[in-house]
């Protein structure tokens, strides 16, 4: 089968490239570099260099695919606050355009890349029958593309699969981006000897998906007739921990002496996100085989192996107020 994947030099795309490879499929895609390093992409893809929302090129280099998975966006939520022109044209706009490009191209299943950001601040945990209450732009870019998905798969007569894949961490990751992916930064700023900074008290609680067990149930979803229409969390929901005790992993991963760096809350920030995991293990035979304590070290030896980096701002601030944090708008990382 072909399989089209955007994103694919991306954490997520070329992982997800790398294992349909191994099972033999033929594996195109298209990234515009934003967030993707070529270095990420395996052997045997052809790929693309295209930004999702030039839908004709992109229809063009779609052809014979019979799935897309949208892996691509700016998945920067804190940053969307500040930021939201940005990740509204790489979420949403984006989104629109693929789904152009798909549907002109024949593409018979589409499965979407959602986030937990959808649930916003409900009440934990997470389960898809909630209504979306998201409470930050990226949340929002990402719900109305969803919206969209289904619009335009019953017009269009496709089928689609809505993913929920949270907090996915592990190798390939970007790791000197100062907006997200806090494992990848507290790695990267302790490996060059250097406290973490931590937003607000730290209690916040969050579970955090190692990217092997992501894979699988994604695959998953391209095959199996029992999800089409379906929205599905992908993420372990047994290991539930503060932004502290997630510092403290790290730390004894790395070999580190912790003193973290209080800075204030981001605005919007959720304190708890969580979701329950029971309709991947039903549906798809979900079971998460990587704890938090091993994934984290295996990342770090990655992290390793390829040399910590200094942090690049590689995306502007839109809106620099009092409620902007520091660490962005004076480039505190390093």
């Amino acid at each position: 089968m072909k399989i089209f994947i955007t994103g694919i030099a991306g954490f997520l795309g070329s992982n997800l490239a790398e294992a349909l490879i191994a099972q033999g499929h033929s594996v195109a895609g298209n990234d515009n570099l934003i967030g993707g390093e070529m270095d990420n992409l395996p052997q045997g893809v052809e790929f693309h260099p295209i930004d999702c929302n030039d839908w004709q090129a992109l229809s063009k280099a779609m052809q014979g695919a019979e799935v897309v998975y949208h892996c691509a966006a700016t998945p920067h939520e804190g940053l969307s606050v500040f930021s939201p022109a940005l990740v509204a044209k790489h979420v949403y706009l984006a989104t629109a355009s693929t789904l152009s490009a798909a549907v002109q191209a024949g593409v018979r299943r589409f499965i979407y890349c959602s986030s937990m950001a959808r649930y916003g601040d409900n009440p934990i945990p997470f389960t898809e029958d909630m209504p979306t209450r998201p409470v930050d732009p990226y949340g929002i870019s990402k719900v109305a593309g969803e919206d969209l998905v289904k619009l335009m798969a019953e017009v269009h007569k496709f089928e689609y699969v809505i993913a929920v894949p949270h907090n996915i961490y592990g190798p390939r990751q970007k790791y000197d981006d100062p907006y997200r992916n806090v494992v990848a930064i507290f790695i990267n700023r302790m490996l060059q000897g250097k406290q973490p900074y931590i937003f607000g008290d730290g209690n916040q609680r969050r579970c955090f998906s190692y990217i092997s067990d992501v894979i699988d149930p994604l695959i998953r979803m391209a095959f199996q007739d029992n999800v089409v229409g379906e929205v599905i969390n992908i993420g372990p929901d047994d290991e539930f921990v503060t932004i502290n005790h997630l510092a403290e992993i790290v730390a004894e991963a790395v070999g580190f002496e912790l003193d973290p760096i209080y800075v204030p809350e981001r605005p919007q920030e959720v304190r708890e996100a969580t979701c329950s995991a029971m309709k991947a293990r039903r549906l798809l035979g979900y079971t998460p085989r990587v704890p938090l304590r091993q994934g984290v070290a295996q990342m770090v030896e990655w992290v390793r192996a390829k040399g910590p980096r200094p942090f690049r701002y590689h995306l502007g601030l839109e809106i620099i107020t009092e409620r902007t944090p520091k660490v962005w708008v004076h480039q505190l990382y390093a």
